[in-house]
């Protein structure tokens, strides 16, 4: 396993969309030895628990918990600080509780660290849009005017004044949040489906490949892994279109 490999593989996020441990362990098996990271998202989450999440990083996992967080600040606060003593390596929450909200989170997360040496600071990140967001609902239903990608990059700009790592939006948009944001600010890109695979619910997709040469710092991938009959392959077939671009 070259450097490239491994670094890639690490830029790839496995969503374990699964209703038990006992079908998300399944999968792990199938895939062990990649070096991706796994996200826990509130589907496994609130049927497993936090030692689930325990289990992936005893295994050697990077973990995003993807529950997103959405609450008043003190509330934010506080699960920020318990997430971070769970030792996940990445948390989120949304972007449209407001900058009040999304420091609180840091501080959460300060208030962590300070009280543990042993622990990592985590990438926190808040969702701006869901991928499954089409403009219609944004103008319509959200009550939000203008473009997708004109609440995209407001919802950027007001994550990073409020200091957090990076933002989850669709890989359409990573190129645009790099300009507005800078390089270093963390897209985190769902939505990605492979060539010839099926778009399900989501809206604003791109390949794994279009992401990667867009600029996503990280892509996440469900369906096409957990739902392919080769699960294994399916991972090795996105990391190498990811080198490849």
């Amino acid at each position: 396993m070259n450097e490239a490999y491994k670094e890639m593989a690490g830029r790839l996020i496995v969503a374990l969309d699964y209703p038990d441990a006992h079908q998300a362990k399944a999968l792990l098996q199938e895939l062990e030895g990649i070096p991706c990271y796994m996200k826990v998202g509130m589907q496994l989450y609130y049927a497993a628990g936090p030692d689930f999440v325990r289990d992936l990083k005893t295994r050697g996992y990077k973990v995003f918990l993807d529950l997103k967080m959405h609450d008043i600040p003190n509330t934010v606060k506080g699960g920020a600080e318990s997430i971070t003593r769970l030792g996940v390596d990445m948390f989120n929450v949304h972007a449209a509780g407001g900058s009040e909200m999304m420091k609180a989170a840091m501080e959460g997360v300060d208030k962590a660290l300070q009280s543990d040496a042993s622990l990592r600071k985590p990438l926190v990140i808040a969702v701006t849009q869901l991928t499954s967001t089409g403009q219609d609902m944004l103008n319509q239903e959200i009550g939000i005017p203008g473009t997708v990608q004109d609440a995209v990059i407001r919802y950027a700009e007001l994550t990073q004044a409020a200091g957090l790592d990076g933002v989850v939006a669709s890989a359409q948009e990573s190129g645009m949040i790099a300009e507005a944001c800078g390089k270093d600010f963390v897209t985190v890109t769902p939505g990605i489906r492979p060539a010839g695979s099926d778009q399900g619910d989501q809206k604003r997709v791109l390949t794994p490949g279009e992401a990667i040469r867009g600029g996503s710092t990280y892509i996440v991938v469900g369906r096409p892994i957990t739902g392919s009959e080769e699960p294994r392959a399916a991972a090795e077939s996105i990391i190498k279109e990811m080198l490849n671009a």
